[in-house]
This record gives C-alpha cells, sequence and structure tokens, in this order.
C-alpha cells in the first residue's frame, strides 16, 4: 500500500473499531439487564461470573455489531474526506473512486471473513458457555431461580411470570401450561404464592393461591370458540425437579448457537430421519449465519457511495443511515425467516437475499459514482 492507502485504511480500521465497540456495548448492555440483573441483585451470581459471562457476551454481541460498526465507519470516514473535498481532489488528481477506495474493500472483506468465523464458531461457542455457566450459577440457588418481573421459560411446558417476591413469598403470579408444540392450552393467575425448595427430592415447589384458570381445548388449543371455560380453585401446587428444569434448558441448543460442524451434523441426522422440517430449520441457520457475513462486505461496499454523495461529517447524520440501512436488512430476514413453515418457497435460499440485494445495490452505486 502507498501512503494515501494506508492513511485512508487506517482511518477506517480505527473508526469502525470503535463503531462495533460502540453497538457492541449497547448491546452487551442489553443482555445484562435481559438475563443477569434479576441474578445478580437476588444473589445468584458473584462478581467474577458477572464479569466473566459478560466476556462471554463479546462474540455473541460481535456478530450483530460488526455489520452496523462496518457500515457506521466507512460512512463516516468517506463522508468527512468527501465534506472537506478531500475526495474531490484525489478524483482531480485522476484517481478513480475503485482506485480510491481500495483499501476499504480489502478491508470490507477481511471483515466479512472475521464475520463469517465469528458466526460459524465463536459466537456458538460463547453462546452456550454463557448459557451453561448462567444455569450452573442459578442452579447453586434454586430458591432464587424465579426472578420478579421475567418470563421463566425454563420449567419443562410451564412459562411463569410473577410481579412481585418478597424472599419465599409470592405476589400476582401468571403462568401458562404448553404442549409438546409449545402452545398455550392452559393460562392461569394467582393472588399470591409460595415457594420452597425440598432438598430430599431435589424438586422446586410452587405453591399457587386463590387461581383463577383458563383451559382450552388439547387437539386445538388456538381455537378460542373451543375454550374449556374458566375454573377457580383455592390451591394449585407445581412441582419441578431441578435437574429436570437445567437438563431442559441445556437440551433446548437452537440452531443458531450451534458451530458449523454441529450444524451440518444435525443436517445429516435430519435427512436420515427424514424430518424435512429440522433439515429445513439448519439449513435456514446456515443461510442466515453465511449472509450476514456477505452483509459486512455489501454494507462497507454500499457505504462507499453513500458516504461521498451524503458528504457529512455529522456522527448524528450518519447513524441515522447506518440504522436504517441495518434496520432494513434484518427486516428482510425476519420476513425470510416467516416462511421456514413453507419450505416449498425455499426460505433457505432466500435467506441469502437480503445480502444480495444490497450488494448489487452497493454495486450499482459505487459504479454510478465512479463513471460520474
Amino acid at each position: 500500500m502507498n501512503l494515501l492507502h494506508r492513511h485512508i485504511f487506517w482511518s477506517v480500521l480505527t473508526t469502525c473499531l470503535a463503531s462495533v465497540g460502540l453497538f457492541a456495548a449497547v448491546l452487551i448492555l442489553g443482555n445484562v439487564l435481559n438475563d443477569m440483573v434479576g441474578f445478580v441483585m437476588a444473589g445468584q451470581i458473584g462478581l467474577d461470573t458477572f464479569l466473566y459471562l459478560m466476556g462471554l457476551l463479546v462474540p455473541y454481541v460481535a456478530a450483530y455489531a460488526l455489520p452496523m460498526g462496518v457500515l457506521l465507519g466507512v460512512l463516516l470516514v468517506l463522508g468527512r474526506l468527501s465534506a472537506q473535498n478531500e475526495v474531490t481532489a484525489m478524483r482531480a488528481a485522476g484517481m478513480s473512486l475503485v482506485y480510491i477506495a481500495r483499501p476499504v474493500l480489502i478491508l470490507g472483506g477481511m471483515a466479512s471473513a472475521l464475520a463469517l468465523i465469528i458466526n460459524f464458531e465463536f459466537m456458538p461457542r460463547a453462546r452456550m458457555a454463557y448459557k451453561q455457566i448462567l444455569a450452573e450459577a442459578v442452579q447453586a440457588n434454586p430458591l432464587s431461580f424465579i426472578v420478579p418481573k421475567t418470563f421463566v421459560r425454563d420449567f419443562p411446558n410451564i412459562v411463569l411470570y410473577v410481579d412481585e417476591k418478597e424472599g419465599a413469598v409470592l405476589r400476582d403470579v401468571w403462568f401458562w401450561r404448553l404442549d409438546k408444540q409449545d402452545r398455550v392450552r392452559e393460562f392461569g393467575r394467582a393472588a399470591e404464592g409460595a415457594l420452597f425448595f425440598d432438598e430430599e427430592n431435589s424438586s422446586l415447589e410452587v405453591i399457587l393461591r386463590n387461581v383463577t384458570a383458563e383451559a382450552r381445548d388439547d387437539k386445538d388449543p388456538e381455537n378460542y370458540s373451543k375454550m374449556l371455560g374458566t375454573t377457580s380453585v383455592g390451591e394449585l401446587p407445581l412441582s419441578f425437579r431441578v435437574d429436570d428444569i437445567f437438563s431442559q434448558s441445556k437440551k433446548r441448543q437452537k440452531f443458531a448457537w450451534m458451530t458449523f460442524a454441529e450444524l451440518m451434523q444435525a443436517k445429516e441426522q435430519a435427512a436420515a430421519e427424514g424430518d424435512e422440517s429440522k433439515r429445513m430449520s439448519v439449513a435456514i441457520a446456515i443461510s442466515e449465519k453465511g449472509s450476514t457475513a456477505l452483509a459486512v462486505l455489501a454494507f462497507a461496499l454500499m457505504a462507499i457511495p453513500l458516504g461521498v454523495k451524503v458528504s457529512r461529517k455529522e456522527t448524528s447524520a450518519n447513524l441515522g443511515i447506518a440504522l436504517a440501512l441495518v434496520m432494513g436488512y434484518y427486516f428482510l430476514t425476519v420476513i425470510v425467516s416467516w416462511l421456514e413453515a413453507k419450505p416449498e418457497w425455499r426460505p433457505d435460499l432466500l435467506m441469502w437475499l437480503p445480502a444480495l440485494l444490497f450488494l448489487g445495490l452497493g454495486v450499482r452505486l459505487f459504479s454510478r459514482l465512479d463513471r460520474a
């Protein structure tokens, strides 16, 4: 690289790292508030475990922060260069846009390759370690397992929500019983309850009092015209073996949290079992990880003409553009994910469409600006 390319490369690299760090910090904060604050306040997680868990969150949030950070970083640098007429001076000196943008394209390719490794290796391993360590920390203090104002989804076939908790006393408890397809077959609410730990049977006992429950048809629970009516009981006991709770949690490994080798193994297993639904889910997870890595390069390419044309030095303006583009990309991926139940539409292949669309748009904008 010559001096100009080194200057652009390091400017974009440092700005992208700062942008990725900003987005990663916001995402880590969101995960901490969602997953750990209740456990920390309940005394279930010590400071050392808390800091270690935060470290494990870095690869997980990096998978989402990298595309946004690269897009914002390139927009900021190219916008500043254009606003200060440095791009105009370079082009007046006979340099093409391709020549000027070469360091950015190289950096975009490197970031895309890094995203591929993070998505298929680092993120899944860190996420599973995070969930396992969090579960073990909570398991050491079973009475604090239920955290107020949090949906507890780790009980087998039931979801609990407690509005208030004082020691072992629960107030305003909501519960949903689920069938094997995770459909609600019974919904209820209790004015109060109590929580006990049976050491002899190693089970968590939840006693609900003043319960009002609404039952639904077992075969068609989503058909509200077949509701079986509402009943009231004075006391409803619920019992959960601690081992079952945490074995249930460890079994629910999402395909998005699997490494490439695990995904290929799951795909082969689904094919051998003739489970087309599972095979499609695995294929969608693979495509989503790969397309998100490609999107990093697409965002870097698209940010070059946008940064030059917009010509803004303001961070807020570039941040707004970056967020709008990223939200548009993830909105398209969500739409495609809705087609998982329609394998004939090949959602596994359509998952590549948003990244390819942004890449094609980036190439078009880049080529038009280069010819201008």
